[in-house]
């Protein structure tokens, strides 16, 4: 750990500064910077002296972040539902299977109609990682789920009632 040896004390000087540029109007950020001062001293001369500061654009500009992070998440759930698709129509695709080997150390490949199961199995795992990193991301709203299984009913009772009718 090394230690600072630039600490000086905090003079009447000091006191005297913040209460005049606070008095002006000066968030704590830019009396720190005027009178060479870290900000946490800042803030304990301020409260001492039964000072605040006026945090509204703090708070707004803390909302805007918020959301600006909000949106990169919904993006990058967007990404990975979209990585988590790709991965599985790969598992029906056709793929190159290859290999090194023998004792020449020979490499052969070969075209089969779809991935063999260690490569299905980890296509299926990269796809289920990446699901669940957009659902963590953005979670689904709460629903009782009541709407989807209506739906799912009526839209099997139609298609029975087509093949057999309504009798």
């Amino acid at each position: 750990m090394v230690l600072r040896r630039d600490y000086r004390p905090v003079t009447e000087e000091d006191f005297n500064a913040v209460r005049d540029l606070h008095a002006q109007g000066f968030g704590r950020n830019e009396i720190a910077r005027q009178i060479n001062r870290a900000q946490r001293t800042v803030s304990l001369i301020a409260q001492e002296l039964g000072l605040e500061f006026d945090v509204t654009m703090t708070e707004v500009a803390t909302r805007h972040r918020i959301a600006q992070l909000e949106e990169k998440r919904t993006i990058l759930a967007e990404a990975l539902t979209d990585d988590a698709l790709k991965l599985t129509e790969q598992l029906w695709q056709p793929a190159k299977v290859f290999n090194i080997g023998g004792k020449d150390n020979v490499y052969t490949e070969q075209e089969v109609p779809e991935p063999p199961a260690d490569a299905k199995r980890a296509l299926m795992a990269a796809a289920v990682a990446a699901a669940n990193q957009s659902v963590r991301l953005v979670p689904p709203k709460d629903t009782d789920g009541a709407e989807e299984v209506g739906s799912l009913l009526t839209s099997l009772f139609d298609r029975l009632r087509d093949r057999h009718g309504d009798g």
